[in-house]
């Protein structure tokens, strides 16, 4: 994650803190100053994960031999993946889960903080046993390495408190957008400004920034009048910048998150759906959503794409 070179003199050092918290999925891998992470939703217990030998038993023998399993992420994603007030520790909901998800596979689960379009290039590479980055299923994604879904989760558009720019939902056309780079909305806003133009309109200036906190620093700095990101990130931010947000509208674009491995691994494949399909089944999920207050993403089943 990169640290901003300014912020406008309304952030105190406090607020300064949270709007760090409140990032995106994509940012350069390294830990932002002084970390800035926020207490999770709620206090509320996950419970004990016991490991399931038949799920283990699945998990490729170079994987399982060290008694880890390892995760490319970039911690830039509150509250889905970002890193604690120690600057180093990576925590959030896609951690816990994982966690959870090693555990009932019987491994230990690590995580890597890395730039973001690097991640998905590194698990083909065989860099990373398996990735957690937010990352949506898509096409172009499962043409390269296999997803296994496990949240659904849409695009949110955030403007300043009280939209000052009259922004609309429905028409971007010659606004100034931040975006991250590398994410679905950098897509999502292309398509947006082609219709702008198309119909005569001017298009989208479209600010594309390596983390998801310099796209959140940038609107709330006034650099840009808008921002899309994921919709749990979007109402994270929403909540971590001191009242100086607001989403705009519902999210759109529903689709689900899934954790990455590499092709040609069935077997493996079927253990980590089949962790994610237990801890639905057993409570874990659904405690591990709420403790950071994103269930309205929850899903029932899991699939394997790719």
């Amino acid at each position: 994650m990169s640290v901003p070179r300014s912020l406008p003199a309304v952030f105190s050092t406090a607020a300064l803190a949270l709007v760090l918290a409140a990032c995106g999925g994509g940012g350069t891998g390294a830990p932002a100053g002084g970390g800035g992470a926020t207490a999770p939703t709620s206090g509320a217990a996950i419970p004990t994960v016991q490991k399931d030998a038949a799920l283990a038993a699945l998990v490729p023998k170079e994987i399982a031999a060290d008694g880890k399993l390892s995760f490319g992420t970039d911690a830039s994603y509150a509250p889905n993946e970002f890193t604690d007030t120690d600057g180093t520790t990576i925590v959030g909901m896609d951690v816990d889960l994982s966690k959870a998800i090693g555990q009932k596979l019987g491994l230990e689960s690590t995580f890597e903080n890395a730039a973001f379009d690097g991640i998905i290039p590194g698990i083909a590479a065989k860099k990373y046993e398996i990735a957690v980055s937010s990352f949506t299923v898509n096409e172009e994604r499962t043409q390269t390495v296999t997803m296994i879904s496990y949240y659904s989760a849409g695009t949110s558009l955030a403007v300043k408190k009280g939209n000052p720019e009259k922004i609309s939902a429905d028409d971007l056309c010659g606004k100034n957008v931040g975006v991250q780079k590398g994410t679905v909305q950098v897509d999502d806003i292309a398509a947006r400004s082609k219709k702008c133009t198309d119909s005569g309109k001017p298009a989208i200036n479209s600010t594309e920034l390596q983390a998801q906190t310099d796209v959140t620093l940038a609107l709330a700095s006034g650099r840009v009048v808008a921002m899309l990101a994921d919709s749990p990130v979007a109402a994270y931010a929403v909540k971590t910048t001191n009242g100086q947000l607001e989403l705009l509208g519902a999210p759109y674009d529903t689709a689900p998150y899934g954790f990455v491995i590499a092709k040609g691994q069935a077997d493996y494949a079927k253990a980590v759906q089949g962790a994610i399909t237990a801890l639905i089944g057993d409570g874990t999920y659904k405690a591990i959503l709420d403790k950071w207050g994103v269930a309205d993403g929850a899903v029932t089943t899991s699939d394997v794409k790719g």
